[in-house]
C-alpha cells in the first residue's frame, strides 16, 4: 500500500539524516558515486549505503544506474528543489548559531535587488559594519517576484528593493532613495562629449538592451517611440551585470538603466551619463520590512533610513 504524506514525514523525522540530502544533491550534480564520495570526504560504500537507506525509507527509486554513472529519476528531480532549500536553511541556521557563539549581538538576513546593492548598499553596509561590528548581516541578491516569494516564506528579515505593487501581509514598504532612468555610455563614446542630445537622434547609435520583461526594456520601448528611426540593438541581450557593464565599457553602446544601478560606475568614471532628457521616472528604492522585527534588524533599518536622509 502506498504511503501517505504524513507517514513519509514521520519516517523522515525519525530516521532521516541531513547527510542523505547532501548526498542526493551531490550525486544528482556530479552523476557519479565516486566523485560524490571524493567531494564530501566519505567512502563510496558510505554514499551507496546512504542512498539505499533513503530509497528504502521513501519507498521510491531516486537514481537510475547506467554505464556512465547515475541519472536522477523523475521522483528525484521533483525532490531536488526541496532538498536544496533544506540544505540552505541548515547552512543559514549554522551561520546564526556561529554568530551567537562569536558574541555577535544579532543576525540579519538581508535581501536586495541589483539596483539596491549598487545604488545604496555598497555605500551604507560597510559603514553599518563599522558602526555595529557585533551584528552579522547575510546579504543575498534577488529581483521582483523572487524577493516577494522569499518574504512570503519568511526567509528574510529585511528586503531592499523597489516599491512593490502590493506589500505582503504583515509587511510595509518605506521609501529611501528616489530613482530615475538615464542613458549611459563609455567616455570614449562620441555622445559623451555632446552637451545636449535630442532623444530623436538616439536612434543613430547601437543599443545594449535588457531582455523583454525587464523594467528597463519596457521603458526603452517608450523612448524608442520618440526616435526618428528604428534603433539597432546589439546582438547580446542580458541581465548579467558583469557582462552588461563590460560591454558598455568596451564598445560604443548606449544603454537605458536606473541611475541607482550605474551610480558607482558613474562616480568612478567608468561610464558617463549621456545628456539626453529621457524624463523617465521609476519607483524609489526602499526597505520592505515586517511590522514587527528583531533588535538587530531594527538597527539596520534605522541606519538605512538615517544614511539615506543625507544622500
Amino acid at each position: 500500500m502506498p504511503l501517505n504524506a504524513l507517514s513519509l514525514l514521520n519516517r523522515l523525522l525519525t530516521r532521516g539524516k541531513f547527510r542523505q540530502l547532501q548526498i542526493v544533491l551531490r550525486v544528482a550534480e556530479l552523476g557519479s558515486i565516486q566523485r560524490t564520495a571524493n567531494a564530501i570526504g566519505i567512502t563510496q560504500s558510505g554514499v551507496t549505503q546512504a542512498l539505499a537507506h533513503l530509497e528504502q525509507m521513501l519507498e521510491v527509486k531516486l537514481f537510475e544506474r547506467h554505464a556512465r554513472g547515475m541519472r536522477p529519476t523523475a521522483a528525484c528531480i521533483d525532490l531536488l528543489p526541496v532538498a536544496r532549500q533544506l540544505m540552505l536553511g541548515i547552512a543559514r541556521g549554522a551561520e546564526i548559531v556561529a554568530a551567537r557563539q562569536q558574541r555577535s549581538t544579532g543576525f540579519v538576513r538581508l535581501l536586495a535587488s541589483s539596483s539596491a546593492i549598487h545604488g545604496l548598499l555598497v555605500r551604507v553596509l560597510p559603514r553599518f559594519a563599522e558602526a555595529e561590528p557585533s551584528i552579522r548581516v547575510q546579504l543575498d541578491e534577488a529581483e521582483g517576484e523572487d524577493q516577494l516569494l522569499a518574504v512570503a516564506r519568511s526567509e528574510v528579515d529585511l528586503a531592499v528593493c523597489r516599491r512593490p505593487a502590493v506589500s505582503p501581509e504583515g509587511w510595509a514598504f518605506y521609501p529611501l532613495l528616489p530613482d530615475r532612468f538615464v542613458v549611459v555610455a563609455r567616455y570614449a563614446h562620441p555622445l559623451a562629449r555632446v552637451t545636449s542630445v535630442k532623444v530623436a537622434d538616439l536612434s543613430d547609435w547601437e543599443w545594449l538592451l535588457l531582455p523583454a520583461g525587464a523594467a528597463a526594456r519596457e521603458h526603452f520601448e517608450q523612448i524608442a517611440a520618440r526616435f526618428k528611426a528604428e534603433p539597432t540593438g546589439f546582438p547580446v541581450t542580458t541581465r548579467a551585470l558583469p557582462m552588461l557593464f563590460w560591454l558598455l565599457q568596451e564598445r560604443d553602446l548606449l544603454a537605458l538603466l536606473p541611475l541607482s544601478l550605474v551610480a558607482p560606475l558613474l562616480a568612478s568614471g567608468q561610464l558617463c551619463q549621456v545628456k539626453a532628457n529621457v524624463d523617465l521616472g521609476i519607483e524609489p528604492l526602499g526597505v520592505l520590512a515586517p511590522l514587527q522585527f528583531g533588535e538587530a534588524a531594527r538597527k539596520l533599518f534605522d541606519f538605512l533610513q538615517d544614511s539615506t536622509s543625507t544622500m
